[in-house]
């Protein structure tokens, strides 16, 4: 880590003399839209056009200009680019638009490798250098904590974004939705903000490995005139189809998410399968009936094969069933479970709890370093694949129970069990309050947060701060080409 990394955030906002890729005037102290009423006076309908130009990027990666004092929401628009764009909604605080020609080019854009990133999600900053994606990524953060203002946040050391070599092909799962488009299979993503599917043979965050059986899978499905799901109708059987392919032995789990329980035809596709992808070894049937948002159900059938696919993550072995969470970046996770051993610190002597801990994978990956470990997760099945992982590495010092962790928290404290250090990593809506309550009630000495939500982190800080200061925030990005954040933060007890 260079001095110019370590400094705190308010000291190092020139990046090192380079021109911020936030655009020439933009303040992230000041990120807000202008004071005073910007939701009235303004005369403007969908469909209209008018000139923009772009002054900075918002927390989703989209651009952000001013129309008449209004804020306007830009896709694809990058800072000091001057665009002609067209009104696509009117909001009383907001305008939405989209691009129709660039002006006045940013030296940030590039040409994405996906032609279809500008129309689906999850390609949001495919159109921007990668050095201008970590950029973004830090100052992500510094947005999400200048809206919460947690205490000291102005002295935070925010570090640089530790991004990767190769910010493509690393995608170790492929979820894709099923669709029947007139006589075309297609097997892809949605357009953005609607239901009309984009068909997708190629995907540049994929692994080559998942977009391989993904398109094997789709010409399988035609040919043997398997059951298609028809949304309008709510008639036929395949959803989605999800691959999960092993970094460690390079093996296949195969899924097949269903609106019927059974599976017309599903002996002939195993066996084409079989036959044409031998990478496959675990096939199996999920079953979510209905129009639903949810991707997976709670019913899983194996079908055929492995009930596990192996991945190995710090020298330890993890089986994954289908519904086990694992990132879906593996050079990433390792860094992420590397910058939270290295932050906490650990002795022999501590107790550590691992909160939220899915299969137990950085529980079981600091188990070596602590006395015991201890987590919870709320999902069953997760809980027998966090012990079963421990058998497996033959790791003694490691248990993991069903519930939640504000809940065992107070019980393991109660029979004399008492963290002397703590690791979380929820979701995307962040700590549970209850799960704040209960850290700042019992303030272990040492604790990191692993983060995938900048807002949400930055909230909860906002309750954390009250007993623990911030040493470090250190971004990493687990998602190139996404406005996806990703960070890992330090935290010490205040002293009385």
């Amino acid at each position: 880590m260079t001095e110019q990394n370590k400094r705190p955030y308010q000291k190092s906002r020139n990046n090192n003399g380079k021109k911020p890729y936030y655009g020439k005037n933009f303040d992230p102290r000041k990120s807000g839209a202008p004071r005073g009423n910007t939701s009235e006076g303004v005369n403007v309908r969908v469909g209209q056009n008018f000139p923009l130009t772009i002054k900075r990027l918002g927390i989703n990666g989209e651009g952000i200009g001013y129309f008449k004092r209004k804020i306007v929401f830009v896709p694809g628009a990058l800072p000091d680019e001057v665009a002609v764009v067209k009104v696509t909604e009117v909001e009383p605080k907001y305008i939405a638009a989209k691009v129709l020609k660039i002006r006045e080019k940013s030296p940030d854009r590039v040409k994405p490798l996906d032609e279809f990133a500008d129309s689906v999600g999850g390609f949001e900053l495919e159109h921007m250098n990668y050095p201008a994606q970590l950029r973004f990524k830090k100052d992500v953060l510094v947005q999400s904590l200048e809206k919460f203002q947690p205490k000291g946040w102005s002295n935070y050391d925010i570090r640089d974004t530790i991004g990767m070599d190769h910010p493509y092909e690393y995608r170790n799962k492929a979820q894709f939705p099923v669709r029947k488009i007139g006589d075309k299979l297609s097997v892809g993503m949605y357009k953005r903000g609607s239901h009309d599917l984009v068909d997708l043979p190629v995907v540049h965050t994929q692994t080559p490995d998942t977009m391989k059986v993904m398109r094997t899978v789709r010409e399988l499905l035609d040919k043997l005139s398997v059951s298609i799901y028809n949304e309008d109708k709510n008639r036929g059987t395949v959803k989605t189809i999800v691959a999960r392919v092993s970094q460690t032995t390079s093996e296949v789990q195969l899924t097949f998410i269903t609106n019927t329980d059974g599976f017309p035809g599903d002996t002939a596709l195993i066996e084409a399968i079989n036959q044409t992808l031998p990478e496959v070894t675990g096939i199996f049937q999920n079953y979510n009936p209905g129009r639903t948002s949810l991707v997976w159900g709670e019913e899983t059938l194996k079908l055929w094969g492995k009930d596990y696919i192996e991945e190995k993550v710090l020298g330890k072995t993890f089986q994954l069933s289908p519904r086990a969470f694992m990132q879906l970046n593996h050079t990433q996770m390792s860094v992420v479970y590397n910058q939270a051993l290295a932050a906490l610190d650990l002795t022999h002597a501590d107790k550590l709890v691992d909160a939220y801990a899915g299969v137990g994978t950085i529980g079981l990956s600091l188990a070596d370093k602590a006395g015991e470990v201890r987590g919870m997760e709320i999902i069953p099945e997760a809980v027998d694949d966090a012990n079963q992982n421990a058998t497996l590495n033959h790791i003694s010092n490691a248990h993991y129970e069903v519930g939640t962790a504000e809940k065992l928290f107070p019980k393991w404290q109660s029979e004399g069990w008492i963290a002397d250090a703590l690791v979380v990593d929820p979701p995307r809506t962040g700590l549970d309050t209850a799960l704040r309550r209960e850290i700042l009630r019992t303030q272990p000495e040492k604790f990191v947060y692993i983060s995938c939500n900048a807002s949400t982190l930055a909230r909860d800080l906002v309750d954390l701060s009250k007993a623990y200061k911030v040493d470090y925030i250190q971004s990493i990005d687990m998602f190139p080409q996404t406005a996806r954040w990703e960070g890992v933060v330090k935290l010490t007890k205040r002293q009385k």
